[in-house]
């Protein structure tokens, strides 16, 4: 059976985190489906498609990646993908239990997907896709933490700001 993982986030931006964490997935699984959300609740400081856009040029190596934007449940999306494995990261244990009640919540919402969690390598743990973007904004270099690619539309969208 074809297993498909579902990586959903806003990766605004997409981190060397996130990056780690799907290429390690394909260990695993057969394909991986980074599910780029439209933000929701957050306002994005990349909007959807320009996220989408990174994303898919971060993994055009990874021909078992593919990169696609959603809005609305991610159930829905899971089922229009046929996936039904929700791949999160944890990077800490504050994480947890946000990620633990959404497991549950989306178990309940449908009992055939189950969450698999992973944690990014140690280099990774202390990332976060919103520091990332605080230090760009305030000038400091983010080159550690992104692609050379993420760094470039950082400094772009912040110049046009």
């Amino acid at each position: 059976m074809h297993k498909i993982a579902v990586y959903p986030g806003t990766f605004d931006p997409l981190t060397r985190g996130h990056e780690d964490l799907v290429r390690r997935a394909l260990s695993i699984f057969d394909e991986v489906v980074v599910a780029v959300a439209a933000g929701g609740h957050k306002r994005p400081f990349f909007d959807l498609d320009e996220r989408v856009e990174i994303a898919r040029q971060v993994f055009a190596d990874a021909p078992a990646v593919r990169v696609e934007g959603f809005s609305g449940l991610l159930m829905t999306f899971m089922a229009q993908q046929r996936a039904n494995i929700i791949l999160r990261g944890l990077r800490a244990v504050s994480d947890f239990e946000y990620e633990f009640q959404l497991a549950g919540m989306n178990r309940n919402l449908n009992p055939g997907v189950e969450t698999v969690f992973m944690t990014p390598a140690e280099q990774f743990m202390f990332i976060s896709a919103s520091m990332v973007r605080e230090i760009a904004q305030l000038g400091g270099d983010v080159s550690q933490f992104v692609q050379p690619l993420v760094v470039q539309k950082l400094q772009a969208k912040i110049q046009s700001l």
